[in-house]
């Protein structure tokens, strides 16, 4: 364990989740080897550090480390940024050109959005990966390297594989050694507010501010939210809620701590707050893949069953408690970017009855009994904080006191 925080220390990696643990882990025991790395997770989770860790364990760690983005080359080109070029091989080729390959020889070499290699160009690194051969583009001599491949990936390659824009021999080349790097919304929840202070903390030393910490309920609302963007995103807001927040450090002042209402400010309103996360294969061409059609038709799906019971609850009286009793029927809600005005179907609303206001009813009730504590009154409705966090500053514009 002693041995896993010196290297967190050295790479500046912050959290203690067990998934993050096992990648680098594996990243230490790989690194004396040669063997080919390949390093999945979502974009943002941080997997350009892993390759950094295999190479300074290594054998390699005195030659060279390059990274390259793969999908930030274009297909015209990319060939030659890779392998390198004679003079004359194309327009534009005034001299002879080294490539990574050449460059990184005898060191690392990461191949980051290595899914986005065309065709042509995966059939040239595979030949490099299995004799360490190559040819500059516009000639017809073989090159030899010595390098040690690393690639990283946020699409799905069996799918890619699957749909003919991977390779296959490729994949399994690759594939031999994978560590999975976890998104941000499946690792330890305390591993989000030590981030977070930690970028807060940076920003705040870099320009003199005053150090920002959140109350208890604003973590519960920071270590709520989904994270689609992963540590990046979160690294963003924190610097972004520092900057605007904060004020500048005085002998009087060193910190400021700031709430729920301050905060949810910087988070965005997610579209698809109520749709499973997925890491899977986007559909050729850059449509929906089937499997987010099949997840939202589920969701959708699921949302009509709630709303049909909430609709029985409201008109059946059942959302008042029984006397003497405080206990309230489960309810859950519909996506928060959903309007609420949805809710009123035209049948229920010829009676007169708005699902919304039994929707406000329930939160109102619940916050009441726990003393206006939110996240046991969240807890008990099955609802997210920032839910009601939401409903209170609405209430609070309309002058309403609970």
């Amino acid at each position: 364990m002693q041995e896993l925080q010196r290297l967190k220390n050295k790479f500046d990696i912050i959290g203690n989740d067990a998934a993050l643990n096992r990648a680098l882990e594996t990243a230490v025991a790989v690194a004396p080897t040669d063997l080919t790395v390949l390093i999945t997770g979502e974009s943002g989770v941080g997997k350009e550090t892993i390759p950094q860790i295999i190479h300074q364990n290594s054998r390699r760690r005195t030659g060279k480390y390059l990274a390259v983005n793969c999908g930030a080359i274009p297909e015209g080109t990319i060939n030659a940024e890779l392998f390198g070029h004679e003079k004359g091989a194309f327009t534009g080729a005034i001299g002879e050109r080294k490539g990574y390959f050449e460059e990184a020889n005898g060191g690392t070499l990461f191949l980051d959005e290595i899914g986005e290699l065309p065709k042509e160009t995966q059939a040239l690194l595979l030949r490099v990966l299995q004799n360490g051969e190559y040819m500059k583009v516009g000639s017809s001599k073989v090159e030899k390297t010595d390098v040690r491949i690393i690639a990283a990936t946020n699409v799905n390659l069996s799918y890619a594989m699957a749909t003919g824009k991977f390779r296959e021999d490729l994949y399994y080349r690759l594939t031999g050694i994978q560590i999975q790097m976890p998104a941000l919304r499946e690792r330890n929840k305390d591993d989000i507010y030590l981030l977070f202070r930690k970028f807060t903390s940076d920003f705040s030393e870099r320009y003199n501010l005053c150090k920002v910490s959140l109350n208890h309920d604003a973590i519960s609302l920071l270590t709520g939210y989904r994270w689609p963007g992963n540590i990046r995103q979160l690294k963003n807001i924190a610097e972004t809620v520092t900057a605007l927040e904060s004020r500048p450090v005085t002998p009087s002042s060193e910190r400021v701590e700031i709430g729920p209402a301050a905060l949810m400010r910087y988070l965005p309103d997610e579209q698809d707050s109520m749709l499973p996360a997925t890491t899977g294969p986007a559909a050729p061409g850059g449509g929906m893949s089937e499997s987010d059609k099949q997840a939202i038709v589920k969701a959708i799906l699921d949302l009509k069953q709630e709303v049909d019971r909430l609709k029985s609850i409201v008109e059946t009286g059942a959302f008042q408690a029984p006397a003497g009793q405080a206990a309230l029927p489960h309810y859950v809600p519909v996506p928060e970017s959903e309007p609420e005005e949805q809710l009123i179907e035209p049948d229920a609303a010829s009676e007169g009855i708005s699902y919304r206001k039994a929707g406000d009813d329930l939160i109102e009730r619940s916050l009441l009994k726990h003393g206006g504590k939110v996240k046991p009154a969240a807890a008990e409705l099955g609802i997210s904080e920032r839910t009601i966090y939401r409903k209170l500053a609405e209430w609070k514009e309309k002058g309403k006191k609970i």
